[in-house]
């Protein structure tokens, strides 16, 4: 259910970040394809350690620092698709020009001002998705703008940049990447922050996708397209939102932000009326629990200690909720687990998890809480634990002050949780390896605008009748190309409509997906063979869903065997014929009753003969005709 705020009244701003790789034929800096591949294709992998490095003033990015609390090991798969490029071995080579063209034309449609030299800078990544430490970006256009129902939406940024490498699993401190991803082109979009509501940052993410999609040259499917959402309300925070994968979640962040919000200012204000404060001295409480039953403390122990600090006048708000499921505690507990450590407790949710009463009585005794105070702790490694408690004095701290700006990952159920700050600028320097590259206006003059998808779809309703609901579906479709080359070859065929072809791509080949067919198995010549098949009158068009499954189970058979093999070779109309009077006669008491409304029944009969043989417009007139002779010699 939608939350009810007066969003101008909370003041809030909005803008959204669009990542969306395109689809060149090789990656940004080198000639590998860009073909995502299974990562037990991988044929080799190395390991990395990953650190830090200070911009060209001598300044090192907050956010940078905090990913490399943790030390951990960075393991890449590499494959026979990728080169030394992508493992940070050899230089990169000449930017791919084809993804600079793509990107202009990018820039074209949200009427944005191309810089006069394209200069390729160094972003500092140390999460282990770069090997390098640093992703390659490139400022390409600005002061652009996109039409919504709520007014233009400013288009402030754009960047071509290389995609990072994918992360496939953590195990201990070893996180594993695949190389297949790192390299491929993309464009980053920056919006003003001029989005006024939930609903609005849903229509500009649609509207940018829409945009993107027309040039016909972005990738399609899941992790292809990445949407950050930047959201603050007065008295607030910028928060960027990292992630959102799908545009039904947009809506529900935005919301869910705001609750979260406007929420930690009811717990600010809450605590500076109750004169609250943090104290900065960590205790080591682990002689509390040397009989503890708790499993988590024991496991613990064995290694580490138990470290706690008080928060005085905390007192039932760590536990408060904030967001759905999500409490003031779970934003410690995401600032500690930056440390390392698997989670914290706190006295808003004890005694429980096997901590009992009389060790939360000795808790606050050993910290010197009072009536009102709060403690939190942790159980772990002593240099993780002293990391957690110390994340958590200063999220405390700025509990009493502000709402942090931070940047945060979206969960799947629309809420967010802790990432890391903010990054500044001193995480950006110059690339010295890649020249600069002129954009001249006769350049970007060159460079054709496409055709936009609300205008592709109205063109497919006039010139190929299609109803404006089957029109939406294939231009937003992945088989779009294969629509236009099917239509191409087909326009003035009576037995292959547009209709049919739409049908056939977002009807029938999902269905049989969710069968469980192996339709990624389909290739772009059996759709041609089919409809050709179907185009002659060799098969019905209700053949085409078994056509389709024969094709995914064996991709190399021929049009001619898979037709063989189902049954559906051609019938002369005798025998249909034959069989028709058969039905007719064999069921005539049921005509004589019935007279023509015999044909609906009779033609489940017909149908289970001839289904995918013959066309069912054909077995229907002659079903007709049949009855209809019957009912004349009989003067029905």
């Amino acid at each position: 259910m939608s939350k009810k705020f007066d969003y101008a009244e909370l003041g809030l701003k909005c803008g959204l970040e669009i990542h969306q790789q395109l689809d060149s034929k090789e990656k940004m800096f080198c000639k590998c394809p860009t073909k995502i591949r299974n990562t037990d294709e991988s044929n080799f992998e190395f390991f990395r350690y990953l650190r830090p490095t200070a911009s060209e003033m001598g300044e090192t990015d907050r956010a940078a620092l905090e990913q490399t609390k943790v030390k951990r090991k960075y393991v890449y798969k590499a494959y026979d698709t990728t080169c030394l490029v992508e493992n940070d071995d050899e230089p990169p080579r000449e930017l791919n020009r084809e993804a600079l063209d793509i990107a202009l034309s990018i820039t074209k449609l949200f009427n944005m001002h191309p810089v006069d030299q394209l200069h390729m800078m160094r972003k500092i990544v140390v999460d282990g998705s770069n090997t390098s430490g640093f992703q390659r970006t490139a400022f390409l256009a600005n002061g652009g703008y996109l039409g919504t129902s709520e007014g233009n939406v400013g288009v402030d940024v754009l960047c071509l940049e290389e995609e990072a490498a994918q992360k496939i699993e953590e195990i201990g401190d070893s996180v594993f990447y695949s190389l297949d991803r790192l390299g491929i082109p993309l464009v980053e979009i920056g919006t003003a922050p001029d989005i006024i509501s939930p609903a609005h940052a849903k229509e500009t993410a649609k509207q940018i996708g829409m945009l993107l999609r027309s040039t016909g040259k972005v990738k399609r499917g899941l992790g292809t397209i990445r949407q950050d959402v930047n959201i603050s309300i007065a008295k607030g925070a910028r928060v960027e939102v990292k992630g959102v994968q799908a545009l039904d979640l947009i809506e529900t962040i935005v919301e869910n932000e705001v609750e979260r919000q406007a929420n930690l200012l009811v717990i600010k204000g809450e605590l500076v009326r109750r004169g609250a404060s943090v104290c900065n001295k960590i205790f080591d409480v682990t002689g509390i629990f040397g009989n503890t039953q708790s499993k988590v403390i024991k496991k613990s122990l064995k290694n580490g200690k138990v470290l706690a600090v008080l928060l005085p006048g905390f007192e039932g708000l760590i536990g408060r909720e904030i967001q759905s499921g999500r409490r003031l505690g779970t934003e410690f507990s995401d600032r500690a687990k930056t440390s390392g450590v698997g989670g914290i407790f706190h006295t808003d949710e004890l005694p429980d998890y096997g901590i009992t009463k009389e060790e939360v009585v000795s808790l606050r005794d050993a910290v010197g809480a009072h009536e009102g105070d709060a403690v939190v702790m942790v159980a772990d490694r002593e240099k993780r634990a002293r990391g957690a408690m110390e994340a958590v004095i200063i999220r405390a701290e700025e509990s009493l002050e502000i709402v942090p700006e931070e940047t945060r990952r979206a969960l799947p159920d629309g809420n967010t949780a802790y990432m890391r700050p903010l990054p500044g600028a001193a995480r950006m320097y110059p690339e010295t390896d890649v020249p600069q590259i002129e954009i001249s206006a006769e350049y970007f003059g060159s460079i054709e605008l496409p055709e936009l998808l609300t205008e592709r779809a109205k063109r497919f309703t006039k010139e190929f009748g299609l109803n404006n609901e089957f029109a939406d579906k294939i231009v937003y479709s992945r088989d779009l190309p294969l629509f236009e080359d099917l239509i191409a070859r087909f326009a003035d065929d009576p037995n292959v409509s547009a209709t049919l072809i739409v049908r056939t791509l977002t009807g029938t080949v999902p269905e049989l997906k969710r069968d469980g067919v192996a339709v990624e198995r389909i290739m772009y010549k059996h759709f041609m063979h089919i409809f050709d098949l179907v185009s002659s009158g060799s098969v019905a068009k209700e053949g085409i869903g078994k056509l389709l499954r024969a094709f995914s189970g064996d991709p190399s058979m021929s049009a001619e065997d898979a037709i063989s093999s189902l049954g559906l070779v051609g019938i002369d109309t005798a025998q249909i014929e034959t069989f028709i009077e058969g039905v007719v006669k064999d069921r005539q008491d049921f005509v004589k009753e019935k007279g023509m409304a015999a044909v609906g029944p009779l033609m489940g009969v017909v149908m289970g003969e001839f289904r995918g043989k013959v066309d069912g417009k054909v077995l229907s007139e002659v079903l007709n005709r049949k009855i209809n002779d019957f009912l004349v010699v009989y003067n029905l």
